[in-house]
């Protein structure tokens, strides 16, 4: 009996390693998955070409993610379809934190209400991880109009109906919709004139063709500078520190007037609560880089640290703003 006994606990001893070893083999692809966010190199997509605004704040964020990170933030341009095509690249990737977008105000809270064929639901198929900047727009016209300020131009297109024109880069871009809203608000009737691009629409505003229009503060400021246009005011609820002689459209006679274009970073819908909270995080923390501030100042911009539930609020609203005006004007894509 005492050898049987000897001999199992024999056995025993010899089946332990192999125990051991099986339970740490099964247990390895659950050691995978848990590793810490982030544990490789991250895409940020951005829906425009190179060299815009939206390209500019990508990778000025980026490079202080990288750090904050700790892992390479690299960013990817897929333009085409006013944003659409790279925004859906982010929806159909893997919720998994490490495909993200460089949200803007044109396919997260106008394209929805503008374009019926849009095949995603920013509130539906994306999470808003964290506000990124605010940058207002110019309100710049000819240097020959009789007006110098927007009240100026307000009562000018009141004692005109139908007389005073307005350009933009195209049918619903939000510099389109700035003047709309200001029509609303003020009760006039300024006429819409599209070009294909802010190029051509600056240099009729300079040559007269067209009466002003809503741009980029960085890129009306040389024309404004050079004396080929004036500026009437800026869209933002505050003066831009690059024009700061400048009212903005609220102190100029239009109370509670406000438009900017904006960033934000965005995820794929179903991306863990713990990698949403560890990327608001580290954005809050890259907004704070005095380069990152500098880069946005030079846009005309300021920073817009809003960690996700408020930037989920914030970006709802702002699609609710655009529709309104979408809709009391009844503007169609590409007309």
């Amino acid at each position: 009996m005492f050898s049987a006994i000897r001999m199992l606990g024999a056995l025993a001893c010899r089946a332990l390693p192999l125990l051991a070893a099986a339970v740490t083999t099964a247990a390895l692809p659950a050691a995978a998955v848990a590793q810490p966010y982030p544990s490789s190199p991250i895409k940020l997509v951005v829906p425009f070409a190179p060299a815009g605004g939206t390209d500019a704040v990508a990778r000025a964020v980026a490079q202080s993610l990288s750090r904050q990170l700790g892992q390479t933030v690299v960013v990817e341009n897929r333009p085409g379809a006013a944003g659409a095509l790279g925004t859906m690249n982010v929806v159909r990737a893997k919720p998994d934190g490490y495909t993200l977008l460089l949200g803007s105000n044109g396919p997260i809270a106008v394209s929805p209400s503008l374009d019926p064929k849009l095949q995603y639901d920013p509130a539906r198929d994306l999470v808003a991880v964290a506000g990124i900047a605010a940058v207002p727009f110019l309100l710049a016209a000819n240097k020959d109009l009789p007006a110098n300020t927007v009240g100026e131009l307000l009562a000018l297109a009141r004692s005109k109906p139908g007389a005073i024109n307005f350009a933009s880069p195209g049918t619903g871009t939000t510099n389109h919709l700035v003047g709309e809203l200001l029509n609303t608000m003020a009760k006039v009737n300024m006429v819409h004139i599209p070009y294909k691009g802010a190029a051509p629409a600056m240099n009729d505003v300079a040559g007269g063709t067209v009466q002003f229009m809503s741009g980029d503060i960085s890129t009306l400021l040389p024309m404004i500078q050079g004396g080929r246009l004036k500026a009437l005011a800026v869209t933002g609820a505050a003066r831009s520190p690059l024009l700061p002689s400048v009212p903005t459209v609220a102190e100029s006679g239009v109370p509670g007037f406000e438009a900017n274009g904006w960033f934000g970073l965005f995820a794929p819908k179903d991306t863990p609560r713990d990698v949403v909270t560890t990327l608001s995080g580290a954005v809050r923390q890259a907004l704070a880089d005095p380069e990152v501030m500098e880069r946005i100042a030079t846009l005309g911009g300021v920073t817009m640290p809003m960690p996700s539930d408020t930037f989920t609020d914030f970006s709802a609203k702002e699609r609710t703003k655009w529709k309104k005006v979408i809709d009391t004007n009844q503007i169609k894509p590409g007309e």
